[in-house]
């Protein structure tokens, strides 16, 4: 079977893209960038030099993704235990994303890429949110990728934040007593819509998923790599791609992958 290699790839992106079946892409993949501190450390260099590379990972992986036409993308860009962090640190990071949502806007319309976010946006500076709602209004035509930006999110507030909307909901409409809860209502009350990842990639070895959409990613394939996030690659993600089609999906049944 011939495939048809998409506009934008590089060489080895095309090679890599040309052993998959186009037809089995993931619909969505999560991925837990991580690794900045750690890259920048083995060259003796300062944190920030590692948050400043990996920006430059995102842009390659965000392009190929949208290239290839995955339909979601969601990166864990800051975690709601990343407050634990130096001061400075936190407020180079929140500087940092100001600057990558005025830079790249323009590469996400060029793209058609829509910009979505996840968890306690509120409780964020409010020139950060201000910059954010920029980019949100500035991509909101587009109507290819959605790239999904984890902020002030943890998996376990995103539940408490639905449990919550759920309450509220209930009392608003006659009351606790007639209230049902399924897994239908608990997704609804989520921060998004989406469907929940085929998949998940995590960096730089770690093998644990550090409260990244608990509940959406229950039968999520897991990718683990030992590369660092600021090395990471739109090939790597082909060839992390390439691992997900050589599963078989059962959600808990048994013989052909549903």
């Amino acid at each position: 079977m011939h495939t048809t290699i998409p506009a934008g790839l590089t060489r080895k992106q095309a090679e890599l893209f040309a052993k998959l079946d186009p037809e089995r892409l993931p619909r969505h993949i999560g991925i837990i960038m991580d690794g900045n501190g750690r890259w920048a450390k083995r060259r003796h260099l300062p944190r920030i030099a590692g948050h400043k590379r990996g920006v430059t990972a995102v842009r390659d992986v965000v392009t190929l993704a949208s290239n290839i036409n995955l339909p979601a993308l969601t990166l864990y860009a800051f975690s709601a235990e990343n407050w634990k962090r130096p001061k400075t640190e936190i407020n180079f990071l929140m500087a940092l994303l100001r600057t990558y949502l005025k830079n790249e806007v323009p590469l996400m319309n060029e793209h058609n890429i829509q910009l979505r976010y996840i968890g306690r946006i509120h409780e964020l500076a409010p020139e950060v949110q201000e910059r954010m709602a920029w980019a949100t209004e500035q991509t909101a035509r587009n109507t290819g990728m959605i790239m999904t930006l984890a902020l002030n999110y943890g998996g376990r507030a995103e539940l408490i934040d639905a449990f919550q909307s759920i309450v509220r909901a209930a009392a608003n409409n006659g009351g606790l007593e007639h209230l049902k809860i399924d897994e239908e209502l608990v997704s609804r009350h989520l921060y998004s819509n989406l469907p929940d990842p085929d998949m998940v990639i995590r960096t730089s070895g770690e093998m644990r998923l550090s409260n990244f959409l608990l509940w959406q990613l229950a039968y999520s394939e897991i990718y683990v790599t030992q590369t660092l996030w600021p090395d990471f690659t739109g090939a790597d993600l082909l060839e992390a791609i390439a691992d997900f089609q050589k599963r078989e999906r059962r959600y808990g049944n048994v013989g052909a992958a549903v």
